[in-house]
C-alpha cells in the first residue's frame, strides 16, 4: 500500500512539474513590451572627405505621423504597442489614407489634402523617458508662464494684436525639440556638411540650424528662437548636439505633433537646454535621441527616440505658411467684430 501510494504521489508530481514547465513555457513566449532596446554602436558609416561621419541626405519623418508623443494613462510603462493597438493603428492610418481619394470623389476640399498619415509602427509613444512616456508635470513657476501664454489653439481667445498669438502662429518657429517632430505636412530634414560643420535644414516654417562640431562657441548672452548648438562626434558614428542660449520666448513642444499637450501653450525659459544623439545605425537607418530640460519648466528632464529612414525621393518644398501675411490680421478684425456685434446685442 505504501509502494502504491508513493507511485501515486510521484505520479502526481509530474504531472504538476509538467504543469509547470508548461506555464513557464507560455510565461516565456509572451512578448516584452516594455523594455527599451539599446541603441546598436556597431555601424561604421562612411566618412566624407575631411574625415567625419557621412550623414549628409534626405530623411524625413512623414512616415512617423501619427505616432504619439506621448503614451495613455492605461500604456503606461510599455514600449511597444500590443497586437490589438497596433492593428488599431494600422486601422486608423489606412481610414486616414482613403480620406484624399474621398474628398477628390465628393468634389470637396478637406484635411484629407493636408494630413500626410504615416506609416503604422508599434512604438507607444516617442516619449521614453519618464518611463511612463508622459511629459513631467510643470512647476508651479511654469504653470503660472503658462497661463499667459497666448495661441489661436486656446479656445475662446480674442485677438487684437499679434502678441495674442503663438509662435508657430505667427510662423517663427515650432521650437525646439518640436520642431524636430512629425506634424501632418511638411516633414521633410535634409543634413549637409561641411569640414566643422553640420546644417539640419527643416521643411517646416524653412528653418536652418546651424551645429559648428569643430569646438567654435557663439556669441553670449544672445538668445534665440532655437537655442545655440555646438556638436561632437563619438563613437565613430554619432553627431552629439548640446543646445542652449534660448530666448525664453519659444516652445518645446507643439500642438500639431499627436499627443503633445493641448493648447499650444508650453513655455520655454533661458534656462532651458536640450541634448541630442544622431546615431546611424545602417546606411539608410538612424536613431534620433533628445534629452530635454528646463528646471523654471518642468520639474524633471524628459527624452525622446525617433527612428529616421533616408528618403532620397523626398522633395522639400517650399513652406509659405500664412502667404501673403494676411492671416493674422483676418483674426483680429474678425475677433474685434464679433465682440462689437456681441456687445450691440447686449445693449438691445
Amino acid at each position: 500500500m505504501r509502494r502504491a501510494h508513493f507511485a501515486a504521489a510521484a505520479a502526481c508530481l509530474s504531472v504538476v512539474a509538467g504543469c509547470a514547465l508548461a506555464a513557464s513555457g507560455a510565461a516565456a513566449q509572451e512578448p516584452d513590451l516594455v523594455t527599451i532596446p539599446a541603441v546598436p554602436k556597431d555601424y561604421q558609416p562612411a566618412k566624407t572627405p575631411w574625415g567625419e561621419p557621412d550623414l549628409r541626405g534626405m530623411w524625413p519623418i512623414d512616415f512617423l505621423n501619427f505616432t504619439t508623443l506621448q503614451r495613455t494613462e492605461a500604456q503606461g510603462n510599455r514600449y511597444w504597442l500590443t497586437d490589438e493597438e497596433f492593428a488599431a493603428r494600422q486601422q486608423q492610418l489606412a481610414t486616414r489614407g482613403e480620406a484624399y481619394n474621398n474628398e477628390l470623389n465628393g468634389e470637396r476640399l478637406g484635411q484629407g489634402h493636408w494630413v500626410e498619415p504615416g506609416t503604422a509602427n508599434r512604438r507607444t509613444s516617442f516619449l521614453i523617458d519618464p518611463p511612463n512616456g508622459r511629459v513631467p508635470p510643470l512647476t508651479e513657476e511654469g504653470k503660472r508662464r503658462q497661463a499667459l501664454k497666448r495661441s489661436s489653439y486656446i479656445a475662446n481667445q480674442t485677438y487684437d494684436s499679434p502678441a495674442d498669438f503663438d509662435i508657430w502662429d505667427r510662423c517663427i518657429s515650432r521650437g525646439l525639440p518640436a520642431s524636430m517632430f512629425p506634424f501632418n505636412y511638411n516633414n521633410g530634414i535634409r543634413l549637409f556638411q561641411a569640414p566643422g560643420l553640420v546644417a539640419i535644414q527643416l521643411e517646416m516654417v524653412h528653418e536652418v540650424r546651424l551645429v559648428p562640431t569643430d569646438g567654435r562657441t557663439g556669441p553670449a548672452g544672445i538668445g534665440f528662437w532655437i537655442g545655440q548648438s555646438r556638436g561632437h562626434w563619438e563613437d565613430g558614428n554619432t553627431l552629439v548636439i548640446e543646445t542652449d542660449h534660448f530666448n525664453g520666448l519659444g516652445a518645446p513642444v507643439n500642438v500639431g505633433t499627436w499627443g503633445s499637450p493641448p493648447g499650444n501653450n508650453t513655455p520655454q525659459s533661458t534656462e532651458a537646454k536640450l541634448v541630442e544623439r544622431i546615431t546611424m545605425t545602417g546606411p539608410d537607418t538612424m536613431i534620433y535621441e533628445a534629452t530635454y530640460s528646463d528646471p523654471v519648466i518642468y520639474t524633471a528632464p524628459w527624452t525622446v527616440r525617433l527612428d529616421w529612414k533616408r528618403n532620397s525621393a523626398y522633395n522639400i518644398y517650399e513652406y509659405a505658411c500664412h502667404e501673403g501675411n494676411v492671416q493674422l490680421r483676418g483674426y483680429i478684425t474678425s475677433s474685434r467684430a464679433q465682440r462689437q456685434q456681441q456687445q450691440q446685442e447686449a445693449t438691445q
